[in-house]
């Protein structure tokens, strides 16, 4: 028997197609699926890492799925995937990365609507041809190796990161799940309290005055923390009010997480920030492992699996925004939160010429995730377009909170990755050990 999966039998489940509703697999979930009552779950547990896209880390993911007899109607990375280089001269397609780290890429605004379309960045036709193009000029502008952009296609399979493709299969995950904004971290993150960026789109303001997901939890009532690695700066809430009034409180030290699961202490609502001081975000640049960054996830992870907070959690993993990485699957049209215009500047694209991108009305590219939880589906892929905003739509849900935007207001209710009718998985399985001792090199490919 295949070791990574001995414990799903031990658990009861006697058969990886027929377990649960992970052979179920539906674009748009049923009206009875649509509603089903969240109110069983009492932790809601968020994560960002930092600069992925769905096609480097899951592209592969249907071949190990139909190793372990599942459906392969997961998204994947099509055979016919190709960029051109930056000078032209050839295509490059897709091929297994050796190395666990890559030379940092740009995925600011600029480039972001590059990748988008090269010749057109400001329409609305998405061909998604400028990655490579993007990653060329990055590296010949920041003395780079990889002056053609062949990394934006390098991509690690199951192989490397075993445990997030356990978990990827084990649980749920969606095809269709996009970063907020198509531009770098700062916008996205702070999509991901706020459903709105107040009209940022690379670097955060000073302060924007407006209200995060944690403001609307303090006027209800409902407990929560933001743990820090890097504390207490290492905070997304930096930009925004709750900051100051949170720190020291409800703004905490990492550590602190894991004595709350020790103590039965863990919050209705936790956000977890990415370790950015010790290179375990997975952010691409030299001596970052996305094999160390992966392990840093499972160790969080599986001291909630392991707690009394696991029988009515959910944890999700997600990803700020694509980093810069090919992906075939372009973004998709949404809303505008709040009205703001992108505050540009006189080189950003947009400052000369306008289109439909040049506002908050599409999202950004796909990045991994996984829904992690007693009451998630079991082997569940789900198609369903939405942003990182769906988490907080799913928060306000649960505690009855009203929207921040209309960003998180058109979100879908992603109750539909969980059967909360159904008998919880109080016994989670025991995922593979994440190496971390691959090969960590900037100066080459693969």
């Amino acid at each position: 028997m295949d070791k990574r999966f001995a414990t799903i039998v031990a658990a009861g489940c006697f058969s990886l197609v027929g377990c649960g509703a992970g052979k179920a697999t539906v674009t748009q979930p049923s009206q009875a699926q649509d509603t089903p009552d969240p109110k069983v779950i009492n932790h809601i547990v968020f994560m960002m890492q930092e600069n992925q896209v769905f096609d480097h880390y899951f592209g592969q993911l249907n071949k190990y799925r139909q190793s372990l007899g599942l459906s392969t109607d997961v998204d994947v990375t099509p055979p016919d995937a190709s960029q051109l280089a930056y000078d032209h001269s050839t295509s490059f397609t897709p091929f297994h990365m050796v190395s666990m780290c890559t030379e940092d890429l740009s995925s600011f605004w600029n480039e972001s609507h590059n990748d988008w379309n090269h010749s057109a960045p400001t329409s609305a036709v998405s061909l998604m041809d400028g990655f490579a193009n993007s990653a060329g000029n990055n590296s010949r502008h920041s003395g780079g190796f990889d002056i053609n952009g062949q990394r934006v296609m390098g991509y690690y399979d199951e192989t490397d990161l075993p445990y997030y493709y356990f978990m990827a299969t084990q649980f749920a995950i969606s095809d269709r799940w996009f970063s907020a904004v198509m531009s770098n971290t700062p916008a996205n993150r702070m999509y991901a309290v706020a459903a709105t960026s107040h009209g940022v789109i690379n670097k955060p303001l000073v302060q924007a005055n407006v209200p995060t997901i944690f403001d609307e939890l303090d006027t209800a009532g409902i407990s929560w923390k933001n743990y820090v690695q890097d504390y207490p700066k290492g905070s997304s809430l930096r930009p925004f009010p709750v900051y100051a009034k949170s720190v020291g409180t409800k703004i905490a030290p990492m550590t602190d997480y894991f004595s709350d699961l020790a103590n039965g202490t863990l919050p209705q609502v936790a956000f977890i920030e990415r370790d950015a001081r010790e290179g375990l975000d997975e952010h691409p640049g030299a001596g970052n492992s996305v094999q160390k960054g992966a392990a840093y996830v499972a160790s969080i992870v599986n001291a909630l699996m392991s707690s009394t907070a696991w029988k009515d959690s959910v944890f999700f993993l997600i990803y700020d925004e694509g980093g810069g990485f090919y992906d075939h699957v372009p973004p998709v049209q949404t809303v505008s939160p709040d009205g703001i215009p992108p505050i540009l500047g006189p080189n950003d694209t947009c400052a000369q010429k306008s289109g439909p991108t040049c506002d908050f009305i599409y999202t950004g590219f796909r990045i991994p995730n996984l829904v992690i939880s007693p009451f998630a589906k079991e082997h569940y892929v789900d198609h369903t377009p939405i942003d990182s905003t769906a988490i907080l739509r799913f928060i306000e849900i649960r505690y009855g909170l009203p929207s921040l935007t209309k960003r998180d207001a058109a979100q879908p209710d992603i109750s539909f990755f969980f059967d909360f009718e159904g008998k919880p998985n109080l016994t989670p399985p025991t995922p593979p050990v994440q190496p971390t001792h691959g090969p960590c090199y900037v100066s080459a490919l693969p």
